[in-house]
């Protein structure tokens, strides 16, 4: 049973830095492409980074140079370091593990989720 738990929730003024972590259970974590997600009130989720099983990461154009995706497999660690904060990124932040190793940013391509944490930026 994959299990992904998300931590670091908080609230930050605009420039401020975040680092979220996800640790995971249950499944060959090394293998698995791993991913961030967000979804803001009334919209739609969305991709934020990804990172394969070879360090590789991927990002939304909206958080290039701002978000750092990293991963931790000998402690089965997801992490996004989150600087330069602005208000429009104020969203549920959710890890979400692909059962492949190539990696995307759609949100259909994710089966296991975390529960998200909170990220509120003023």
């Amino acid at each position: 049973h994959v299990q992904l738990v998300e931590s670091g929730r908080g609230s930050v003024q605009a420039g401020g830095s975040l680092r979220l972590s996800c640790s995971g259970s249950g499944y060959t974590y090394s293998t698995f492409c791993m991913g961030w997600f967000r979804q803001a009130p009334g919209k739609e989720r969305e991709g934020v980074a990804s990172v394969d099983s070879d360090g590789v990461t991927t990002y939304a154009d909206s958080v290039k140079g701002r978000f750092t995706a990293s991963r931790d497999d000998a402690n089965y660690t997801l992490y996004l370091q989150m600087n330069s904060l602005k208000p429009e990124d104020t969203a549920m932040y959710y890890c979400a593990a692909r059962t492949t190793s190539y990696c995307t940013l759609d949100r259909a391509d994710f089966r296991y989720w975390g529960q998200g944490t909170q990220v509120t930026v003023s």
